[in-house]
């Protein structure tokens, strides 16, 4: 059943405060609701502070609300959101709840949805306290994965954001590679790994993802249609690589020369082994008397 406007909200969010033992009053000072629970004192003689919890609703979750709450932030520690959740309604919102609620947790917000029925009463979910701390762990192999695709593209062949194209991935160019060495001939896994400096030419060979390989004979392969196909619909690709080897072999013999030879290296080691003669030590004669 979806809400027509949020003050259908209000009631079932309500009810779930004051069950909880809260003081509810609505829009004060434009906030839409705002729960206090008194402070007490327990049986060891420990005081609680009263809670007051700022409720900010709208019917489903966008900016205007997360804006809304980061600002409540400044006039009070602890703010909810709260969105409805039709599960007859499809959209990106009601299906990435999970995000949303980290998100939150990452603000430092709470987060609660209502679902409401027509036959029976409204169901008030809780996804995250105020001030929960975020779920969500960093992961080593992803930021691994993500340098190793970096490292291993040659160029920058992909303009970002875009869609709905074929992007130019570290495989995509594994693969390209081979088929620009198979272009002069029918080659084994072997010979294409030395040539591409590919050590898994042979099971990208065997899986043939982007099907622009085929076995010739036992041990041999060679391109397909596609294959050559991919050549000329990359040939700008292609054509950068030259430029980019040859920059690549100036560094390394620049790098290579400002090192010493191996003539110098092994002279500086002889060097430092070198016994140097020893002074004779001159006997003094004996004075006369």
């Amino acid at each position: 059943m979806a809400v027509k406007e949020e003050a259908e909200l209000y009631e079932p969010v309500k009810r779930y405060f004051e069950a909880q033992g809260y003081e509810v009053k609505g829009e004060v000072l434009h906030c839409d609701l705002v729960a206090i629970k008194p402070g007490a004192e327990t049986e060891d003689g420990m005081d609680i502070e009263e809670e007051v919890i700022i409720v900010e609703m709208k019917r489903t979750f966008n900016l205007a609300l997360l804006l809304q709450g980061v600002e409540r932030l400044r006039m009070n520690p602890l703010v909810t959101l709260v969105v409805e959740r039709n599960r007859k309604k499809s959209g990106a919102v009601n299906q990435r709840f999970g995000d949303i609620t980290e998100l939150c947790r990452m603000l430092g917000l709470g987060l609660m949805t209502v679902t409401l029925f027509k036959t029976k009463p409204a169901l008030v979910e809780m996804l995250c306290e105020p001030g929960d701390p975020p779920r969500a762990r960093y992961r080593a192999k992803r930021h691994d994965r993500l340098l190793r695709e970096f490292r291993e593209r040659s160029g920058d062949y992909n303009v970002g954001g875009s869609t709905k194209r074929k992007l130019m991935t570290a495989y995509r160019e594994k693969c390209l590679r081979m088929a620009d060495a198979l272009r002069h001939g029918p080659a084994s896994p072997a010979s294409l790994a030395r040539q591409t400096s590919n050590s898994k030419a042979g099971e990208m060979l065997r899986t043939n993802y982007y099907g622009w390989f085929e076995r010739a004979e036992r041990g041999i392969y060679r391109l397909t249609v596609k294959g050559t196909a991919a050549l000329t619909e990359h040939a700008e690709v292609i054509a950068g690589w030259p430029a980019q080897e040859a920059a690549v072999a100036v560094d390394v013999e620049v790098s290579e020369s400002s090192k010493p030879s191996e003539s110098a290296k092994a002279s500086e080691n002889a060097s430092d082994y070198m016994v140097k003669p020893k002074k004779r030590s001159r006997k003094r004669k004996p004075e006369k008397v």
